[in-house]
């Protein structure tokens, strides 16, 4: 990075009005002789009442266009005002008249005084000023920092705080331009005003973003007045270490956040490995032993021995293909990949499919299905939808009890939306665990016998979610169920109605 201007050590003198306001190089000549011509123009009026006034009232009137001078314009037009008002006052106040020379020797002593005094009052006049402007400018910059240290204090990102930097950068300095360069893993420059080439001349001010760790980046100005003052380099500086302290809080927060999404990733996996791994043993295990049975000759061809350990390997086949296509399921759902495939669907068909396919499942319960008549066509992916009513049905028939009543009942809530509910007789859910029974592998105590990983009800949730729908559980008097809307309308249109086949 390109290191200090040569110029950048070569203070100038400030100049500064009476009320702390930086004055243009130009009106370093016109202070003085605006001094000049106020103590002209004073001298003026004294002379029209000379004849009035002696010389004692005008020599202390004479001392307010001085200290006026002195704070209007500085210390030195009102040492130069003190000296011209010495000089008319000898010349046109003392006898003889419009001669420098001084006959009488109270009247030398008066002079004397005047002087003294006159120059004194400039002294303390200007040095009053002089502190007066320091204040404020302290006050200045200690608003400015106060400011800047607030708004990089609320701010993570690199991009948003090289932006607040050149902002106060910009105003505080009066720059032409601003430029910073900030290193980092992902380095970059950062310009103001955006869109405008840097100068063709070196900065005039340029100061390193240095920190604990080292050198974060650099710091650019361009402008056209003089050249820096020490004051000015030293508030620069103190605006680069407050720039460095933000961007090493930003980015001590970036590795933080990493490491807990690191941490957090490894909790997830160690869960993951924890629950499929026993999951997955019970039925890979009553797969091997319904599969020795049958290699081992023991059991007859035409015994109902055999019948069940086949169903037993048929059902305990479906329960693994479940386990694992939750898990595929959520990582589609984490990555974003898993999106709708969208068509006009029948809901009573995906309903009647998934009931089939889980008929050995259900044969200990009572299903009943309650469709509205006329239907409206909902526009969802099939598959995903027949995975939400497969997770929400096995949810129900794991915890209702046997020979209870599991209804799936569905009814348009306006033209806009569907309703679907699928209750059972299941015990109830304690308040403070249903907005949490959605959550990845999030399972209340009183369900730990029951088998299963917790992903099923997380994966619905995401899949409803992903077509602009709502789940929800709630207690119901004598059981439990789930509740799902599903938005009708699919790209600004309404849903066909079905077309129902007439005999001829």
């Amino acid at each position: 990075m390109t290191g200090k201007p040569e110029n950048l050590g070569r203070p100038i003198p400030r100049q500064y009005n009476g009320v702390g306001m930086q004055l243009p190089p130009l009106s370093y000549f016109l202070r003085y002789l605006f001094a000049i011509a106020f103590i002209a123009a004073t001298t003026a009026v004294f002379f029209a009442l000379r004849g009035t006034l002696d010389r004692a009232p005008i020599a202390l009137l004479y001392l307010l266009p001085i200290v006026l001078s002195t704070a209007l314009w500085g210390l030195g037009p009102g040492v130069t005002a003190s000296f011209f008002a010495f000089l008319t006052f000898n010349y046109l106040f003392l006898q003889p008249y419009f001669t420098m020379t001084v006959h009488r020797p109270s009247d030398l002593v008066m002079l004397v005084v005047f002087l003294i005094v006159a120059v004194v009052i400039s002294q303390l006049v200007g040095r009053a000023q002089m502190g007066l402007t320091a204040a404020r400018e302290r006050e200045r910059e200690a608003t400015q920092l106060y400011e800047l240290s607030t708004v990089l204090s609320g701010l993570h990102d690199d991009q948003a705080i090289a932006r607040v930097l050149a902002e106060h950068l910009h105003v505080m300095f009066r720059a032409e331009q601003v430029e910073l360069l900030i290193s980092g893993s992902d380095p970059f420059r950062f310009q103001l005003p955006a869109g405008i080439r840097s100068p063709q001349r070196p900065p005039e001010l340029a100061v390193a973003i240095q920190a604990a760790r080292g050198v974060l980046g650099e710091i650019r100005m361009w402008r056209p007045a003089a050249l820096p003052s020490a004051g000015e380099r030293r508030l620069l500086q103190t605006f680069a270490t407050q720039g460095a302290l933000a961007l090493e809080r930003a980015w001590l927060g970036q590795a933080e956040s990493r490491a807990r999404i690191l941490e957090e990733s490894d909790r997830l996996k160690s869960a993951i490995l924890s629950s499929v791994s026993h999951e997955l043993r019970t039925p890979l295990s009553t797969i091997k032993a319904a599969a020795t049975s049958l290699r081992s000759g023991e059991v007859g061809w035409d015994s109902t021995a055999r019948l069940d350990l086949l169903a037993a390997i048929d059902e305990e086949s479906d329960h693994l293909n479940l386990l694992v296509g939750n898990l595929l399921d959520m990582s589609r759902l984490e990555s974003g990949a898993l999106k709708p495939q969208r068509q006009w669907n029948v809901l009573s068909e995906i309903i009647g499919s998934v009931l089939q396919r889980m008929h050995r499942l259900a044969e200990s319960h009572r299903v009943e299905v309650d469709l509205a008549e006329e239907l409206p066509l909902v526009p969802v992916d099939y598959i995903q939808m027949e995975q939400v009513f497969t997770n929400l049905l096995s949810n129900s028939l794991k915890y209702a009890p046997a020979g209870s009543l599991i209804r799936i009942h569905a009814r348009p809530i306006d033209d806009s939306s569907l309703y679907v509910q699928i209750s059972n007789e299941g015990p109830a859910v304690p308040e403070e665990h249903l907005d949490r029974i959605f959550d990845k592998f999030y399972r209340i105590t009183a369900a730990e016998r029951v088998s299963g990983i917790g992903l099923g009800l997380s994966i619905c949730k995401g899949i409803i979610e992903a077509h602009g729908g709502r789940i929800w559980a709630e207690n119901l008097p004598a059981g439990f169920a789930f509740n799902l809307t599903l938005p009708l309308a699919w790209d600004g249109a309404q849903p066909p109605r079905p077309q129902v086949e007439t005999e001829s």
